[in-house]
């Protein structure tokens, strides 16, 4: 063929060499020049490529053209699809693909929720604080339940006068309990010098059994004192504190009921167009939901206002009864009645040393 007498020319070709190294000119070939244009002419297609599936130069049996090809890939690619959607299964990285996809649907929902709820959260605190500085402007107007209200601040009135005798007693408690150390240490120190005052021995001896009486008598006292102030305090601190509480969450849905209510009013005198309507319709469902949340919150202060003096007047009756007797039994020199007294309100006292630390703690 033309082709290959061109590269046998072309491999047979001499270069001349001179004597210093450098190449000579080689002689202009006409007939190879011809050559190599008669192949640029008469070659292959670039457009049309085959591809040869054997050695150059085979049967003609052994080209395949492209066309061929792409049509095989289409019909590959249509059976690996439809296998992909009968077994799902073995292909785990595409259901890790649809996992991470619907978490990340997942997480852009809980977004939306909590953007929805800060939303709200700032509406309401809007709407709440534009009631606040209306009421106390005087232009706007506010839900009174006068009858309530007046238990309300008879509650906030007897919390404190209880606040002042809890802390009376408690520091009535504290100095008492200073003197019955000091009548401990002074009945102590009689009896030591009983034993060293031979000349002074009964009389020393006298005053020290009267202070370890005393000193009993004191912590019988003590107790009873230590009792009253822990049932005071339980009674303010716990009880009272949480009707308190609950009064907080009824003025708060107060406020917001007024709020909504407030609104609602103002886009009743309003215009009534159609997008109007739908504000009034949404601020009438609003309005609706706080005023059930301010009448449910009104009846719970008003159940635990109930309770609330009833545990008051129980307890205290109680309380002040120990509390009476206990000081008149002391007082009187009764110790019989003292520890009768404290049988009667099931008082128990702390063993001598009870409150101090023990030498583990101190080190």
């Amino acid at each position: 063929m033309m082709a290959d007498s061109i590269m046998s020319k072309a491999a047979t070709m001499e270069i001349p060499i001179n004597s210093n190294g450098d190449t000579g000119t080689l002689p202009e070939d006409d007939s190879l020049e011809q050559d190599l244009q008669q192949v640029m002419v008469s070659g292959p297609n670039l457009n049309e490529t085959s591809i040869v599936s054997g050695g150059y130069g085979g049967p003609a049996g052994g080209i395949i053209p492209t066309s061929t090809i792409k049509d095989i890939r289409m019909k590959s690619s249509q059976s690996a699809a439809s296998r992909l959607a009968q077994h799902p299964d073995q292909h785990p990285g595409l259901s890790n693909n649809n996992t991470g996809n619907s978490t990340e649907e997942v997480s852009r929902g809980v977004a939306v929720e909590k953007l929805d709820s800060v939303k709200k959260w700032g509406i309401n605190t809007y709407k709440c604080t534009k009631q606040m500085f209306s009421e106390r402007f005087g232009r706007g107007s506010r839900t009174v339940d006068l009858e309530l209200e007046a238990q309300i601040d008879v509650l906030r009135e007897t919390k404190n006068k209880y606040e002042h005798i809890l802390r009376l007693a408690t520091a009535l408690t504290s100095h008492f309990q200073s003197m019955v150390q000091t009548q401990q240490a002074l009945g102590d120190t009689f009896t030591d010098l009983s034993q060293k005052s031979p000349e002074l021995q009964d009389e020393f001896g006298y005053n020290a059994e009267t202070q370890k009486l005393l000193c009993k008598n004191g912590e019988a006292l003590l107790g009873a004192i230590s009792f009253f102030v822990s049932s005071i305090d339980t009674l303010v601190n716990k009880t009272m504190e949480d009707t308190l509480l609950t009064i907080k969450l009824y003025e708060n849905a107060r406020l917001e009921f007024d709020a909504y209510r407030s609104d609602l009013e103002e886009l009743s005198l309003g215009p009534r167009d159609a997008a109007t309507m739908v504000r009034i319709e949404m601020a009438q469902h609003d309005y609706q939901i706080h005023r059930d949340k301010y009448e449910r919150l009104r009846s719970d202060v008003t159940i635990k206002l109930k309770f609330l003096e009833e545990n008051k007047v129980k307890v205290m009756h109680k309380q002040l009864l120990l509390f009476h007797n206990a000081i008149s039994a002391y007082f009187a020199g009764n110790q019989e009645q003292l520890e009768q007294t404290l049988i009667q309100f099931n008082v128990k006292l702390k063993p001598p040393g009870s409150d101090k630390p023990s030498w583990l703690e101190e080190q």
